[in-house]
């Protein structure tokens, strides 16, 4: 199955560092990441467990759960914490799943729903898809998928932007321009009306076309704008 924007995050049971879970109900009512990785003991992979890890506070705040899988097993993933602790200064603090028999991988579309076996004998390279972020919703739904390559390393502070819009325009009906940061300027969604927006955007907005109009963020306090 392809795991589109807008699907319900498929379900699955795994081993983790951190016991046997239910995916949902692990989720419980909180956004989630799940990011996965081809293989232990790989280094781009070391450097991006062990910046998540010093990340994950700023996760916490925003009510965001983080998980890792990797296409191999529990065990070997204790161990690795130790080198990413030794290389990076910060050991993994989330729970990482250990796929062993690929079902995750299978299930989430990161590898062909027909492979055969399990991790033993496999390689980075014959798991190089397996290098994806996904993010969900409380609702299960699937609200991000973004795959890298091996070779480039994940930028989680985007992730982490990308958290702050999606949770402001879960609540707001707004969108977020290019290169939005936390506190800049948000864009009113087409469906709500001129008359509408005189409702819910109090501050105002500034029309430089006459579906973009440029507003404060709304939940950020500002008495700067022009109104419309």
């Amino acid at each position: 199955m392809t795991i589109r924007i807008g699907d319900e995050a498929p379900n699955f049971t795994a081993k983790t560092t951190e016991g046997d879970i239910n995916f949902h109900d692990w989720l419980g009512n909180s956004w989630g990441i799940l990011f996965s990785h081809p293989k232990d003991f790989t280094p781009v992979c070391t450097t991006e467990l062990g910046y998540m890890a010093s990340l994950k506070p700023e996760f916490d705040k925003r009510n965001v759960k983080v998980i890792g899988l990797s296409v191999d097993p529990v065990e070997n993933h204790v161990r690795w914490s130790g080198d990413i602790a030794e290389a990076t200064g910060h050991a993994p603090n989330y729970p990482m799943i250990g796929d062993t028999d690929l079902a995750v991988s299978k299930l989430y579309d990161m590898l062909p729903a027909e492979t055969e076996g399990g991790c033993d004998g496999r390689t980075a390279m014959d798991n190089m898809t397996v290098r994806n972020v996904f993010v969900v919703g409380p609702d299960k739904k699937v609200k991000l998928v973004i795959a890298y390559p091996m070779s480039t390393g994940r930028n989680f502070d985007e992730i982490l932007r990308v958290i702050d819009s999606l949770q402001l325009t879960a609540n707001y009906s707004v969108a977020t321009p290019v290169n939005w940061k936390d506190g800049d300027d948000c864009i009113i969604v087409p469906a709500v009306s001129d008359e509408d927006a005189k409702a819910k955007f109090p501050a105002g907005w500034k029309a430089p076309k006459p579906y973009l109009r440029i507003t404060p963020q709304p939940n950020k306090t500002r008495t700067d704008s022009t109104s419309a």
